[in-house]
């Protein structure tokens, strides 16, 4: 495994969501969903992405958008259009005043417009997360990434759409699929950029001293790892990989292990019935004890407190 494989393992779309809406203008949607991220793609015509803070983003079409939840956030044919339908939960429609508009709207499996005609047609798929390890990935993310079309994969983007208005057996498995491979291709092909600003663990996989410590502390995060046992590993000197492993990803190696065990240990807590003891081996810790001192001393709260629902100030 490698950091990014490793972080997109929990956001797999199996809570997804697909719509694609069909807009003549002046048309604005006001997007109230509360997912943790979502991925859309302008797939006729174009739409603006126009955070509540920030700049507003030109999605034109073929673009693939990338939009870090869970604030709510407009899209429109123009950054000046005021919404008047509200996206919510499991696509559900509003009016701006609550009016429920959702079968009104509807124009077939997960379409929603009021004519099949129009200018614009914006594809989405939506993500519901709660995972520690993911949230590794969002933080290192803008609130909105976009890669244009000439960059985008367009082949999966293709089929997506194809997909997204269709209804049969196995379909939310389809798009499920087809959604993540989406979203990894886009990730890819957005911190291959060379304006990204992509994380130091991103850029430190193709370094031959640096990437394959980090694909081991990934691999293997329970293995009782030292700079002298990675570096052996690696082929060269602990000065030299705790120099340049420091350099790229921002940390030495061992705290990015640290870091790295205690997100695995809180997804653990908050996602299984394992006990503490049977987690602190899991992820590289003689027994509850040595987990509990290590996981409050980074996180604020011991392992119990956090199972218990004290995640907040865990944060």
């Amino acid at each position: 495994m490698d950091p990014l494989s490793d972080l997109l393992e929990g956001v797999r779309a199996r809570t997804a969501a697909f719509c694609q809406a069909i807009l003549d203008p002046p048309w604005a949607l006001r997007i109230a969903d509360g997912a943790a991220l979502a991925l859309a793609t302008a797939l006729h015509g174009h739409a603006w992405i126009v955070p509540d803070h920030g700049e507003p983003t030109l999605m034109r079409t073929g673009d693939v958008a990338i939009i870090k939840g869970p604030h709510p956030y407009t899209v429109s044919d123009d950054p000046a259009t005021v919404p008047d339908i509200v996206v919510h939960h499991d696509n559900r429609l509003t009016t701006m005043d609550g009016t429920d508009v959702t079968d009104a709207l509807r124009l077939g499996p997960r379409t929603s417009g009021l004519t099949r005609d129009g200018s614009a047609i914006v594809a989405s798929g939506t993500y519901q997360i709660g995972s520690d390890v993911t949230e590794r990935l969002l933080n290192a993310l803008p609130d909105i990434v976009l890669v244009p079309a000439a960059e985008a994969q367009n082949p999966v983007m293709t089929l997506l759409a194809q997909e997204v208005g269709r209804d049969g057996p196995a379909q939310e498995v389809v798009l499920a699929r087809l959604l993540d491979i989406a979203l990894v291709a886009t990730l890819s092909a957005w911190f291959a950029r060379p304006d990204a600003r992509a994380p130091g663990w991103y850029r430190a996989q193709s370094d031959p001293q640096a990437g394959p410590a980090l694909r081991l502390m990934h691999d293997d995060p329970a293995h009782p790892w030292s700079i002298a046992a990675l570096a052996a590993k690696v082929g060269c000197s602990r000065a030299a990989l705790a120099r340049r492993f420091t350099a790229l990803v921002g940390e030495p190696p061992i705290t990015y292990l640290t870091h790295w065990r205690m997100a695995l240990a809180a997804d653990l807590l908050r996602t299984s019935d394992h006990t503490i003891e049977t987690i602190a081996h899991r992820v590289g810790y003689a027994n509850a004890f040595a987990l509990s001192v290590a996981f409050k001393r980074i996180r604020g709260v011991s392992p119990t407190q956090y199972r218990a629902g004290d995640s907040l100030a865990a944060r």
